[in-house]
């Protein structure tokens, strides 16, 4: 699955386009590593997201297409 329609799916940036817009500025690291919108994401990948004040750090568990809201914690563990 593409990184930006993780980061949507998983509910940790509320629109694609913004997450889309996150990795095009670089604030977006996976594995240490500016990450492009299109990367494949994988389990056991770290994602960091630096927006605001406190970056995001977490670890991909799972990846799926489609997912409850209830259920989109699920997928990552934060670090």
């Amino acid at each position: 699955m593409r990184l930006d329609k993780y980061l949507k799916v998983a509910r940790i940036i509320k629109r694609r386009t913004i997450a889309n817009e996150a990795c095009d500025a670089g604030r977006v690291l996976v594995n240490d590593k500016m990450a492009k919108a299109s990367l494949d994401v994988k389990i056991g990948d770290i994602i960091q997201i630096n927006l605001g004040n406190k970056p995001i750090k977490i670890k991909v568990l799972a990846v799926k297409e489609v997912i409850k809201k209830e259920e989109a914690t699920s997928l990552y563990e934060n670090l």
